[in-house]
């Protein structure tokens, strides 16, 4: 069985995201993500819209994601492909080289986003809707 992993926030869960899963299960059997907690999220200086239950409950309605894994720090990510014996790391495209030492332990792959949404984008527009 071939295992698949990424990870993100997954905030305003829009088919951006939807495509970059479906792209990362159709790599393998069996597609691991790793969610980035509340917690992590704050460290990072993010605000989400949804909690951590939230969009993990989200996630798991989806039939392309098998498993929903906290990520609680940058550096768990090695552990993480150990454990679950990781075949294959994707991310989006804009963390291009960011992932690159990974190659030690998997193979790492990064995908094109979906050029005309982000949540980034969706937030800006929805402050633009409310002034």
């Amino acid at each position: 069985m071939k295992k698949i992993l990424t990870y993100g926030t997954y905030d305003l869960l829009h088919y951006g995201h939807i495509n970059l899963l479906q792209r990362a299960k159709a790599m393998g059997d069996y597609l691991i993500v790793g969610l980035s907690t509340d917690e992590f999220n704050s460290m990072k200086g993010k605000k989400c819209y949804f909690s951590y239950n939230e969009r993990k409950k989200m996630l798991e309605a989806l039939r392309c994601v098998d498993l929903v894994i906290e990520e609680n720090c940058w550096e768990q990510k090695i552990s993480d492909v150990k454990e679950f014996k990781v075949d294959t790391f994707v991310m989006g495209d804009d963390w291009k080289g960011k992932f690159d030492f990974l190659k030690d332990y998997c193979e790492v792959v990064y995908l094109p986003r979906t050029p005309e949404i982000s949540t980034t984008q969706i937030k800006k527009d929805l402050g633009e809707k409310k002034n």
